[in-house]
């Protein structure tokens, strides 16, 4: 690059750091900064590859700066950027960030899941980020399902309409579904093209071999075939003729690119293991990743894509195939991995798969399992994933997301429609892995009081009235909440009684005694009417018993057991309620 140009690139990455560096308060990154850089200065896009190093000094001076310094020094150099700076500051209605490049109503994204097994929960980010931004700009949400590869990941014919279901859970749906295995004759017709155009060749090579030759930045031999004969053995390819790792065809790049991994990298490989779909089972020659998806981006005109950072070769491959057929790349913005606490199983479909083939997990549902599957049984609301996902934003950086920032939207969503009902505990069943605190439950006669029981069926909302408790002639409480001899707790919803040689006697005390601090609250189930209870946690498995009650509620209703949680009615077995713990 010349003066001039290197002059104006120094510019605009000074002018994008300050931006960056007083919108987030932060140090500014150059992985943050790139994409809004490549956005407005397309021509800057070429020397990609050169501008990080360009960029590190300069972020290291901009950070070194106070933000008042900050500030003035972008005043000088983009008086507008302040002013946008202090509007943001007066209004901030979207947690994510602009797009770069955006019109609203011409925005088309894509989630592209390998159909290879459910989803876990990291994978709830991009359809989250995606449909906000679809809301946000009136755009297009496109899921493409990317099942080209029936060997190493392969398809799990059920995981398709699951995807579809864990999208709609989170309260998004897709403006168009495509299965990139539907589409093989679409690839082949533009491998043809590209052979056309000079820009790819069938190579035998192996695979050392050709290693080999690329680290060394020497050209394979087979790169200068004449077109008529990269046809010829392109459709026996198409024609299944060669077996698994006989012929590949590669993108012709440049052999003595600095990054080995862009040199004439393979867009089609055989494979004799056949496609799970039926629709698919007969091809043998199927295009790689890179290949299919930036294919299909272009035909199904896609603007913005959201991908990994670690993916960043992904573009640079497929832009040597966009050049070749003068196409115009999308925009691309690259974030980091997010990693969520609380779970001991890895956030990967193989290794969840894995645990369950081996009885470690009882299905994708259990509560240990890290899906969206299993946070849906336990009554936790797309929506607050969601919201916790989009306040992530897409920082190029690894983000944690703590299950208790999801716990407190849901709590949010659900707290003030959900009962409350009387929830005894009786034992704890750990896991094997598991160290449970021991509970117990204990029977005790009851005399005195009111025949019926009459807390609120919500603390907050006393027009939703009350819910009526028989009291029967015993009741059982946890064994921690029984009061010792001579001593009273309050039962709740039905007054003080007092602990007479193991009977619980009503006695004439107001409220006060709770108020003053000298008599605790306490749950309480009624011995005889009471109903049994299996509750399902990340733990194990709590058993005990519930107000009479809790029989009224149907599949999918939450209840909020008072002192335990939240849970979400499973169904009954027998005269049992199976219930699954949401979170306190």
């Amino acid at each position: 690059m010349d003066d001039e140009l290197r002059a104006r690139i120094e510019r605009e990455i000074e002018k994008h750091a300050l931006h960056n560096a007083l919108k987030h308060e932060s140090a500014a990154q150059v992985g943050a900064i790139m994409g809004p850089l490549m956005g407005e200065n397309p021509d800057f896009r070429e020397y990609g590859d050169e501008i990080p190093a360009i960029a590190g000094p300069i972020l290291d001076s901009v950070n070194g700066l106070d933000q008042a310094a900050k500030r003035d020094r972008l005043e000088a150099l983009d008086p507008a950027a302040i002013a946008e700076l202090e509007a943001e500051d007066e209004t901030d209605e979207h947690a994510l960030p602009d797009l770069p490049n955006a019109t609203d109503g011409e925005v088309r994204m894509r989630v592209a899941p390998n159909p290879n097994g459910p989803w876990h929960l990291g994978h709830a980010r991009m359809p989250a980020v995606i449909g906000s931004y679809k809301e946000r700009y009136d755009g297009s949400f496109i899921c493409r399902f990317d099942d080209t590869d029936p060997e190493t990941k392969r398809p799990d014919l059920s995981a398709y309409d699951q995807i579809l279901a864990d999208i709609e859970f989170l309260g998004f749906e897709p403006d168009q579904v495509l299965r990139a295995s539907d589409r093989l004759e679409i690839y082949y017709d533009h491998a043809r093209t590209l052979i056309d155009a000079g820009g790819a060749y069938t190579c035998s090579c192996g695979g050392e071999e050709f290693s080999e030759l690329k680290n060394a930045g020497e050209a394979c031999p087979h790169r200068g075939k004449d077109p008529e004969t990269v046809h010829e053995e392109f459709e026996a390819m198409v024609d299944g003729e060669y077996d698994s790792g006989e012929m590949v065809l590669r993108v012709k790049t440049d052999i003595t690119h600095k990054n080995p991994a862009l040199r004439d990298w393979v867009a089609f490989r055989m494979i004799d293991t056949p496609h799970p779909r039926e629709a698919a089972s007969e091809y043998r020659c199927w295009p790689m990743l890179d290949f299919q998806s930036g294919i299909d981006d272009h035909l199904t005109e896609v603007t913005h894509i959201i991908r990994g950072i670690d993916l960043q070769d992904s573009a640079k491959r497929q832009q040597f195939v966009y050049d070749y057929f003068g196409w115009e790349y999308p925009e691309v913005v690259h974030w980091g991995h997010v990693q969520i606490d609380e779970y001991d199983v890895s956030m990967s479909t193989s290794t969840i798969k894995e645990r369950i083939d081996a009885g470690d997990l009882d299905g994708w549902d259990d509560p240990r399992a890290p899906t969206i599957q299993s946070v849906k049984r336990r009554g936790i609301r797309g929506e607050a994933i969601v919201s916790a996902m989009v306040d992530l934003g897409t920082s190029t950086s690894n983000v944690d997301l703590s299950m208790s920032t999801v716990y407190a939207r849901n709590r949010e969503l659900i707290d003030d429609e959900t009962d409350r009902r009387f929830f005894v505990r009786e034992s704890v069943d750990a896991y094997p892995d598991g160290d449970p605190e021991p509970v117990s439950a204990v029977t005790l006669p009851i005399e005195g009081g009111p025949d019926t029981a009459k807390p609120p069926l919500h603390p907050d909302h006393e027009d939703r009235g009350t819910r009526e408790i028989p009291v029967g002639d015993a009741v059982r409480l946890e064994e921690s909440d029984r009061p010792a001899e001579g001593d009273r707790v309050w039962l709740k919803g039905f007054g003080a009684v007092r602990n007479e040689g193991d009977r619980l006697v009503a006695t004439r005390d107001g409220l006060e005694v709770v108020t003053d601090g000298d008599v605790p609250v306490v749950h309480w189930v009624p011995a005889a009417e009471s109903v049994p209870v299996r509750m399902q946690t990340m733990e194990g498995v709590v058993r005990g018993w519930a107000e009479p009650g809790l029989r009224e509620y149907e599949s999918d209703d939450l209840v909020q057991f008072e002192r335990v949680g939240f849970a979400r009615i499973d169904g009954r077995e027998g005269e049992e309620t199976v219930t699954y713990f949401t979170h306190p």
